[in-house]
């Protein structure tokens, strides 16, 4: 069952639990009969959005199993002192706002309890009894985050097998420190043409072609077709490279260029200092200027050429620079891997590593610190893969920021549009 299917799944549960009636809570869960009476109540005092309400709860007895059940209701979480929209808010709350989990149940708890920072919101409001006042913890929302990681844990088999792969795909890896200085690595697999994000993968390493291995079986077992894969952008990661070279011969691997321009920082500064040694002043300055504007041109005119001939010759007119040998040796290394994106079978092939996915991951995980485990940062994980397939991009471009695909998410683009179901639904919260 796919990722969205479970969403609807769980909407449809939730709809038929808070449609029931009277007569049909008169049939018993466990054996079907309906040769049941009341038998007594008890009552609950779960937290909602307006605060602590009582909540009474009706049993039955079963004359046919001789057993007794309890009526349910799709507001409340059984077991939980806190409602499922508390519960949903807490969740999204962290993921969305890309806050902690200290803050988000400090925010949480002066909404409900009207203390706290409501005190803030509204100076005039009387602050509540300590009888009334609420006790949500970060430890709480901890374990409501986990719960969600183990459904999406649990349900990783077929998540994605209704989307459609591009069979091109872009890959990254980001190091977390945990409790006790244990160092992982978080592996993604992202779609280069949708942006679908594949569960990703914690590993120890990603030197090693296992641990890249690792994160393909994932995806195959989340649903991606490996024989459809056409290639692969990375930043160079020698792991990866033994990984494609090993098992994915067919598959052209994109060097990221941003992380080529680094590689080639150093020589450029070089460069620049070597044009200014003979000046000081605002004469150095501006020589080096000049000289890095004029060493970059050169350099955009081979990595953004049209074509592969194109590009050796703008190759050819780096070296043949005073100043640019050095930085031409250093290209022609990388050339061949850097120009994957101009085959014909890598259109639309990304030309850098997923990297602006780390920059709203790293809010939420706060380098992974929040996690004392492995299993845990990779449930973390997991959860943001999802909320991610399901949340549209922005719709409005930024001064230096443009998102493909607006207002759409990635699930869309797929062909697997999740219509009013949210990642919340699919994580059955």
């Amino acid at each position: 069952m796919s990722i969205v299917e479970r969403a609807h799944t769980f909407v449809q549960s939730l709809r038929a639990l808070a449609d029931r009636t009277v007569w049909q809570w008169r049939r018993c869960p466990r054996c079907g009969d309906t040769l049941t009476h009341k038998h007594g109540s008890y009552t609950r005092r779960p937290w909602f959005f307006e605060g602590r309400r009582t909540v009474r709860v009706q049993r039955h007895w079963c004359q046919c199993c001789r057993r007794t059940y309890s009526e349910r209701s799709a507001l409340l979480v059984r077991g939980s002192w806190y409602s499922r929209e508390v519960q949903r808010c807490a969740i999204d709350h962290w993921q969305h706002l890309g806050t902690s989990l200290r803050r988000t149940a400090e925010v949480l708890r002066s909404w409900l309890g009207h203390q706290e920072r409501w005190q803030l919101w509204r100076p005039l409001a009387e602050a509540p009894a300590s009888g009334h006042r609420c006790w949500l913890s970060a430890s709480t929302v901890q374990r409501w985050l986990d719960r969600a990681g183990r459904e999406a844990e649990r349900t990783v088999a077929e998540q994605l097998a209704a989307a459609a792969s591009s069979g091109q795909v872009a890959t990254d890896g980001l190091w977390a420190k945990l409790r006790g200085g244990t160092k992982r690595v978080v592996l993604l697999l992202v779609d280069s043409a949708t942006g679908l994000v594949w569960p990703p993968v914690v590993v120890a390493g990603e030197e090693t072609a296992a641990a890249w291995e690792r994160l393909f079986q994932r995806a195959v077992l989340a649903g991606l077709q490996l024989e459809t894969l056409c290639g692969v952008a990375s930043d160079g990661a020698r792991g990866l490279g033994a990984y494609l070279h090993q098992s994915l011969e067919w598959v052209n691997h994109q060097r990221c260029v941003f992380h080529l321009w680094r590689t080639l920082a150093a020589e450029l500064a070089q460069q620049a200092q070597a044009a200014s040694c003979d000046l000081v002043g605002t004469a150095a300055v501006a020589a080096r200027r000049q000289v890095r504007k004029e060493l970059r041109a050169l350099v955009r005119a081979v990595l953004n050429a049209p074509s592969e001939a194109v590009a050796q010759g703008a190759l050819t007119a780096l070296a043949a620079d005073p100043r640019g040998h050095g930085l031409a040796v250093l290209l022609a290394e990388h050339l061949e891997a850097a120009l994957v994106h101009l085959k014909r079978d890598n259109r639309g092939l990304l030309r850098v590593s997923p990297e602006w996915c780390w920059r709203d991951f790293r809010l939420r995980l706060s380098h992974g610190r929040n996690h004392g485990s492995e299993r845990r940062l990779e449930r973390a994980a997991l959860v943001w893969a999802v909320y991610r397939n399901f949340t549209p991009r922005q719709e409005r471009s930024e001064r230096k920021r443009r998102y493909r695909h607006p207002g759409l998410s990635p699930l869309v683009v797929a062909g697997v549009p999740p219509g009013t179901s949210s990642y919340l639904d699919a994580l059955s919260v």
